[in-house]
């Protein structure tokens, strides 16, 4: 349709207009009243049935249109107020806060649908949108997804604007800006970005918005849409934007200068541009002591690298280099091996295979027995495969250690990335041993370090090595001495906090 049709004059033509544009769709309410002492003024009220409040259609529009202006010559009133009759109901008498003018036929479509009631009069090409959401929502709830011991419970929904005041409440400032668009064709999703004004990288907003505007597709249903259309680089396995449902999270990247994208119908909010150790770091990191996070810290590491290379070392040294295993141990392994008809690679692909299979079968089944499923079934598989003969001991043991550490790594998207080269490595192990898996690392470590994040080096601070940055990389220094932002994000305004250390003066205690 037309963006330049206006509205027309006859309130029955703009009905028959509306109907036939939404296909005479069941759920459209009109309802015509008559306004005044004497009822001269016709109009009409157009929303969609389940989209808005009606409790609050009727006490904020319906009750001062048809009760408080019953016995008000509403002629009269204008002549006073010298107002037009929009100007007046708009300024004297709708007890409304949210109302926009519309004046043609495609927004009125457009407001309608975005759960607004429309107010038409007869003999006026102009009307008023008013804003009357009172769709059933999902409550803030608790993250299911990132759980912590300390900190906030609160969660993102599905509602766009619950999200934004979930940020409000937590950064007053009034340089925490909003910008707001309407992405897909037909689905008109509502996509905002938040940012900092002062600290955000003015260069990167620029180029999010640039992104943002170079989208032309049907439709966003969820923040994955927008992902793939504006990341830097799509054929990689390393997730280069963040994805969250923890408003402090979102609030703690905005302050060191990051960008939020939100968009309506997703509880995941995105920011960029993001580094590698931040996949490897939690909220509760900040909440708890120095000393726990960095110990924290640790053992994620340590856990990224054993569920990444356990299956494909212990594949490399029982074939290739049995020489690095204590007599031993050499020896129990060989006689868990006797009876075992497949290579050590056979072996752990399909043992990997049935584990990846039962994890996703667990989430995939209904809450009450996906667990219990998951469980029971790696149990008796892993049980049964041994005693069939199809596996060692061992090779389970390995597995299973690899499926516990895969879980340690707080980022759901950083652990599925593990899952998927984990598989090549275990090729590389099975072809060439450990220098297989030595080539393998080396090609990993040039591509992370080749990919960018809206034009961040993704491995910042290791690649490029940045000194003042690696207070929060690996390791954390207590907060008193965390006085200045990530260099290549929040450049715009690197200190963040001057405290000095809390130590008593000298002879005093």
């Amino acid at each position: 349709m037309s963006s330049n049709t206006k509205i027309l004059a006859s309130i029955h033509g703009n009905i028959s207009k509306v109907k036939e544009t939404l296909g005479n769709s069941d759920d459209i309410i009109v309802r015509e009243i008559r306004l005044g002492k004497e009822g001269r003024v016709k109009g009409c009220l157009l929303y969609i049935d389940g989209l808005i409040d009606c409790g609050a259609n009727h006490n904020f529009i319906m009750e001062s249109l048809m009760l408080n202006l019953r016995t008000t010559d509403i002629e009269a009133a204008q002549g006073l107020t010298g107002l037009t009759l929009l100007q007046y109901l708009k300024e004297m008498v709708l007890t409304v806060g949210d109302i926009h003018d519309i004046a043609d036929f495609a927004g009125l479509i457009e407001s309608l649908l975005s759960a607004k009631v429309i107010l038409l009069f007869e003999g006026y090409t102009e009307g008023f949108a008013i804003e009357m959401k009172g769709a059933k929502e999902r409550s803030v709830e608790e993250p299911t997804t990132e759980t912590t011991i300390r900190g906030p419970r609160e969660g993102f929904t599905e509602n766009l604007r619950v999200n934004t005041s979930l940020l409000r409440k937590k950064i007053k400032d009034p340089n925490l800006w909003i910008e707001s668009k309407k992405i897909g064709k037909v689905t008109n999703t509502n996509v905002s970005i938040m940012y900092i004004k002062g600290i955000a990288n003015d260069k990167i907003v620029e180029e999010v918005r640039r992104r943002l505007d170079a989208i032309d597709i049907d439709s966003i249903l969820e923040s994955g849409y927008i992902e793939e259309l504006i990341q830097d680089k799509t054929w990689t396995p390393f997730p280069t934007m963040y994805h969250t449902e923890r408003p402090d999270a979102i609030a703690a990247d905005l302050l060191e200068g990051r960008v939020a994208i939100f968009v309506d119908g997703t509880p995941f909010v995105m920011t960029v541009p993001v580094v590698f150790p931040q996949f490897l770091q939690s909220p509760e990191d900040y909440y708890n002591r120095a000393d726990i996070t960095t110990l924290l810290r640790f053992l994620r590491y340590v856990g990224f690298f054993i569920a990444l290379l356990a299956p494909s070392l212990y594949i490399a040294i029982t074939t290739f280099h049995q020489e690095m295993l204590p007599t031993l141990l050499l020896i129990t392994l060989a006689s868990q091996r006797e009876g075992v008809p497949f290579p050590a690679f056979v072996e752990a692909i399909t043992m990997e295979v049935t584990f990846e299979i039962l994890r996703e079968a667990g989430l995939r089944m209904p809450r009450a027995i996906g667990q219990a499923v998951s469980i029971v079934g790696t149990l008796v598989v892993g049980t049964a495969a041994v005693d069939a003969g199809f596996a060692s001991a061992a090779m389970v043991i390995v597995v299973a250690i690899t499926a516990i550490s895969s879980f340690i790594v707080s980022n759901y998207e950083l652990a599925i990335s593990i899952r998927m080269l984990r598989f090549p490595f275990m090729a590389l192990a099975a072809s060439f041993g450990l220098y297989g898996i030595i080539v393998g690392l080396i090609a990993m470590i040039l591509h992370l370090c080749s990919l960018r994040s809206f034009g961040v080096p993704y491995m910042a601070p290791f690649g490029p090595f940045i000194k003042d940055d690696q207070k929060d990389a690996v390791f954390r220094i207590p907060r008193w001495a965390m006085f200045s932002r990530p260099r290549l994000i929040g450049k715009n305004n690197l200190i963040r906090e001057q405290t000095p250390s809390p130590k008593p003066e000298n002879g005093k205690k």
